[in-house]
């Protein structure tokens, strides 16, 4: 029977079970488990869900931006968003490799229960911080930090909280749990 596991990676985890440079910290100082990858990546500076399956039917449909699983994150902002921002958030912006698909944007409190980062972020007392969920269905490297920093809201601190319905809920910081395979809807034919 295929496996599923959802990870809340730690910062400064690489999202791979090797690495070529000693003294990393990568998934296998977590997770014990044979035959499992993570469908997608998250950077090592950010934190959050990395869902693992043995599947690799579904690592691509998580995976590939194709089928538009949505992703929200949490990010921790410097300044405080105004609307005009978080409008041109939802429409979607121009990146250097082109404009973004149009993603959910709110202004946000901090969440709850928030486990510290170590190391903490970088705190200037004379500029504020702010939390914004973003949802997006499209998956390109560094795309919300790329997409606050083109709104004026450097990203300081970015967890990915959902990955479709799975969700971190009661997961610490380098906890895993087993969890049920999704219940996609069937896949169309393709037509040649």
């Amino acid at each position: 029977m295929p496996r599923l596991i959802l990870f809340n990676k730690p910062y400064d985890v690489l999202t791979q079970f090797t690495d070529r440079e000693a003294g990393r910290s990568t998934l296998a100082d977590f997770i014990a488990v044979a035959g499992i990858y993570p469908a997608g990546r998250l950077d090592r500076d950010s934190e959050g869900l990395v869902v693992l399956t043995d599947d690799g039917g579904l690592i691509a449909r998580i995976s590939q931006p194709r089928h538009k699983l949505p992703k929200t994150y949490w990010a921790q902002v410097e300044g405080l968003p105004a609307d005009e921002a978080l409008e041109r958030l939802r429409r979607g912006v121009m990146l250097n490799d082109g404009p973004t698909a149009p993603a959910e944007a709110e202004l946000m409190n901090e969440p709850a229960g928030l486990w510290p980062r170590h190391p903490p972020i970088r705190w200037r007392a004379a500029l504020p911080t702010a939390w914004i969920s973003l949802t997006l269905r499209e998956g390109r490297n560094r795309q919300v930090r790329r997409m606050t920093a083109a709104v004026g809201l450097p990203t300081l601190r970015l967890i990915r909280w959902a990955v479709g319905d799975w969700t971190l809920e009661g997961l610490a910081p380098g906890q895993w749990r087993e969890s049920a395979f999704p219940a996609f809807p069937p896949r169309r034919p393709r037509h040649r």
